[in-house]
């Protein structure tokens, strides 16, 4: 850039595409600059972090230029929809952040204005009845390189299928029997301008409106006009809806009603991790995972069990930014977001996961050293906790090594090494079983502070240890690209074997025995874990590892 460059231009720089659409619009008196967005979830299902990028930019993007947001259903297909759904979806854009004041709606509220909407375009001879089979309808509608042709029923009079839709609203017809379709361009290059289907008849009990109705909307046909009746004035989606825009724009043009401005961006995708809400039905439906909550899935509820948090999630979103084109985001950066969401906040704790017995042999059999451990070692003002040390304690495996390394500075045979929050101690003794497994290490406690020794490592007073199950949980998938399977394989096929570790014996500070559901700790170096809100009991939490302490799968995750 320019040293001349006008002022304003490293502001639009930073602004994504979408913001500087926006920009532009207030400027022309567009909508009298109004800003008012929504999100438009169908009730069919759990969401995923995909939706959370749409909620935080479409709440955002409200917040940010004083506009509104609303939350609406579109909930066009009772078949698969169900309430269930909609108390999960209203509890997680809300735990996400997203205000929608006394603005949620539902597609079927408008269910009377679509059908005198339908009606209308019958006698603007702009829709008419078709009595083609789905199959037929395919064999109809041509393909990417050859025209489609028309229905036979296309040039019906304006009377004549005024009469049948009426009579398809009465349910005088079999399901699938007929349906109520746009009249367009059979050989228009874009094949959802190719006379798509507005109604069809379905015998299905709707989770709000109950057996009103026998005929119902199609998804294309209901988006663009409930925009419209709300007021919406951009309305953002992912990009495969951006085929659909014509679709859209012909609805509101026709309709001669208001016309929001559809906006496509990229989705999201992530390395490790499939988005399709087909293949997370299979993953749970086939028992691959322990349900929708399941804190492997990339669900928002599967997150939110694992420990992520809304600050996080919002970081996340933000950083990853809003582009036009598809791309993969790697997952690195979601678990960077929680990891310094929970650097901040969570207060520290020690936790033995493997535990190795280790003898303080000069410190006498009921001995007691009470010490004080920083709750947060960067945050003074949270205070302290006491924690016991005794001749009895627990460290992990993995800090003992017989035949160490010369870079190896945790526990080794004649070997030194601190004690979090204590002293040093001396390794004098190993003790094996009869398969030569090491079962003890018997040692000497030095209360000196002030001696410098390489590495610290953590422990847990063995008589007062809680022991607790710990989930550890992992990617979910082995590979980058779950879907990029060999021939005759499936994305299952690359599910990983080691996502999830259950240890049922790890050794914990007595104090967690308090812990509270949904709250987060982190184990001194080991990671972030969140109390399993579940299956935790009074006395008896169980911990799901949210995050390591760094990045396991791009780097070698060695330790002091």
């Amino acid at each position: 850039m320019s040293s001349d460059a006008p002022a304003g231009n490293d502001k639009t720089a930073s602004r994504n595409f979408i913001q500087q659409i926006i920009d532009a619009d207030r400027a022309a008196g567009k909508n009298a600059g109004r800003v008012h967005t929504r999100f438009p979830p169908e009730p069919n299902g759990y969401l995923h972090i995909g939706h959370a990028k749409s909620i935080c930019l479409n709440f955002g993007l409200a917040k940010e230029f004083g506009g509104k947001f609303n939350l609406r259903f579109d909930d066009t297909n009772p078949a698969k929809e169900e309430q269930e759904y909609v108390d999960s979806i209203v509890d997680d854009v809300r735990w996400l952040g997203g205000d929608w004041d006394d603005r949620m709606f539902f597609a079927s509220d408008y269910f009377d204005q679509l059908y005198a909407w339908a009606v209308q375009l019958i006698e603007a001879g702009k829709a008419y009845v078709c009595d083609l089979t789905a199959e037929q309808m395919r064999e109809y509608r041509g393909s990417l390189t050859a025209p489609g042709k028309d229905s036979p029923n296309r040039n019906r009079t304006v009377a004549e299928n005024l009469d049948l839709f009426e009579q398809m609203r009465a349910g005088k017809f079999a399901d699938a029997s007929r349906t109520l379709r746009a009249k367009i361009d059979m050989a228009s290059p874009n094949i959802n301008m190719r006379d798509p289907v507005l109604y069809r008849i379905k015998r299905a009990h709707h989770h709000r409106t109950g057996d009103k109705w026998c005929i119902y909307p199609s998804y294309d046909y209901t988006h663009g006009q409930s925009d419209s009746i709300e007021g919406i004035t951009h309305s953002i989606c992912t990009l495969e809806f951006e085929n659909h825009r014509p679709l859209y724009d012909w609805f509101c043009r026709e309709l001669g009603i208001h016309h929001p401005q559809q906006i496509e961006f990229a989705r999201l995708n992530l390395t490790y991790a499939v988005m399709s809400k087909r293949k997370l039905l299979q993953l749970v439906q086939e028992k691959h995972v322990n349900g929708w909550d399941d804190p492997r899935m990339l669900t928002i509820r599967g997150l939110r069990r694992r420990g992520y948090t809304p600050e996080a999630m919002r970081a996340f979103c933000e950083r990853i930014g809003v582009a036009k084109f598809n791309s993969t985001i790697d997952m690195a950066w979601l678990e960077d977001a929680i990891r310094e969401d929970l650097n901040e906040r969570a207060p520290r704790a020690m936790g033995v996961l493997r535990p190795l017995k280790v003898v303080l042999t000069n410190l006498k059999e009921g001995e007691t050293i009470e010490l004080d451990a920083p709750n947060h070692p960067q945050k003074p003002e949270l205070g302290t906790r006491k924690i016991a040390l005794t001749r009895e304690i627990f460290v992990e495996q993995e800090d003992f090594m017989e035949d160490a390394p010369k870079k190896f500075f945790r526990l080794k045979p004649e070997g030194e090494v601190r004690l979090r929050c204590a002293g040093i101690i001396k390794c004098d003794e190993v003790v094996k079983d009869a398969a030569g497994r090491v079962t003890e290490l018997r040692c000497t406690f030095d209360p000196d502070h002030s001696r410098k020794v390489k590495g610290t490592i953590h422990w847990v007073s063995a008589p007062n240890a809680l022991t607790a199950e710990v989930r550890l949980y992992d990617h979910l998938f082995g590979v980058e690209n779950p879907d990029n399977a060999p021939e005759g394989k499936t994305f299952l096929d690359n599910l990983n074997p080691n996502s999830l570790e259950v240890i049922k014996d790890a050794k914990l500070e007595p104090s967690l025995a308090e812990a509270k559901p949904g709250t987060s700790f982190q184990f001194e170096r080991t990671g972030y874990f969140y109390v399993d809100p579940v299956d935790s009991k009074p006395g008896q939490p169980v911990f799901n590892r949210t995050s390591t302490l760094r990045d396991s799968w791009t780097k070698e995750a060695g330790r002091d």
